[in-house]
């Protein structure tokens, strides 16, 4: 294979347009995926399904993005009716304690690259045809991986996730119980925040036994998670306010003096969620409900437009 990037034609299984060695490819990155007993499934509904690739330096896989047709509605058959339940009772929460949008803590991490490449992992196209586009994503970037939680009361990290040496590495299920265990809790109890509810997605790293079991202890009843007491509807970045909100905000401003080391940047990522105030992140929460009342009103829809550009200051002012 050529050095470059490039995209290989969209791969439409239900059609079989691909053949040779492009076929022999593309399924060696569904297997990859994992994807091997979804496709199974979809191809005995009927269901048509694109795959996108993109290959760099040799053979060397770089990206695949999986896109799905008809708004992933018939990929991701229960998404719709949990996103509706759980803005349902959010709102029966509301309806009680008019503030109780504004108690939840809620939770993610992001990847920062040195190099001011912006990762969209989460911008997420739900259309009704094939959008015929692909994620480009450096190979071998020097990066941070940091988590930071939010609530209309402030933010709590932000926390970078680092081994035992200092070095900067991803996260994992050990590394974000550790970081439950040694930075959160702590952070928690140093806040008045006994009535403070906690959600976290539903990424593996986060849901592994131990982890949920330690903030059940923590929080009790007050944790929104896969496997916690109010389930977290998959696939609803547009409901979590790090992702329509503060990563594309902090990654507007951290890169405007060209960091060339980690550490710069680091500190810069710092220095911009402390300077966030709260009056901003009021206005965030009140977008929060907005969008909860979109998705009830259309029976649990994804908002159709979740492709996040950068955050300006003054949408929030």
């Amino acid at each position: 294979m050529a050095t470059g990037s490039y995209m290989t034609p969209i791969y439409s299984r239900s059609q079989s347009e691909v053949q040779g060695d492009d076929h022999n490819e593309i399924n060696c990155i569904i297997q990859l995926l994992g994807l091997n007993n979804k496709i199974s499934t979809f191809e005995q509904k009927g269901i048509e399904f694109y795959v996108g690739i993109t290959f760099q330096d040799g053979d060397r896989f770089n990206s695949c993005q999986v896109i799905y047709s008809q708004f992933g509605l018939a990929i991701h058959q229960n998404d719709h009716q949990a996103r509706r339940r759980f803005v349902e009772w959010a709102q029966n929460e509301i309806a009680v304690v008019p503030d109780f949008h504004k108690r939840i803590l809620c939770s993610d991490e992001a990847h920062f690259w040195l190099n001011g490449y912006v990762n969209k992992q989460n911008c997420l196209i739900w259309s009704e045809a094939n959008p015929q586009v692909y994620v480009e994503t450096p190979l071998h970037p020097e990066k941070l991986t940091v988590w930071c939680a939010l609530w209309a009361g402030g933010t709590m990290g932000p926390y970078f996730f680092k081994n035992d040496e200092g070095h900067n590495v991803r996260v994992n299920g050990d590394r974000y119980k550790a970081m439950i265990t040694i930075f959160f809790i702590p952070e928690l109890n140093n806040h008045d925040v006994q009535e403070l509810w906690f959600q976290q997605d539903g990424a593996r790293c986060h849901t592994a036994r131990a982890t949920i079991d330690l903030l059940k202890d923590t929080l009790g009843d007050r944790l929104i998670s896969h496997f916690g007491p109010v389930n977290w509807p998959p696939r609803s970045c547009d409901l979590t306010p790090l992702d329509y909100f503060l990563w594309g905000y902090v990654k507007s401003l951290v890169y405007a003096d060209k960091p060339q080391t980690l550490d710069h940047l680091e500190d810069n990522i710092r220095r911009v969620i402390a300077d966030i105030r709260p009056q901003m992140l009021e206005k965030v929460i009140e977008k929060w409900t907005s969008r909860s009342d979109y998705i009830r009103a259309s029976r649990g829809s994804h908002m159709l437009e979740i492709i996040f550009k950068n955050v300006m200051p003054q949408d929030y002012l």
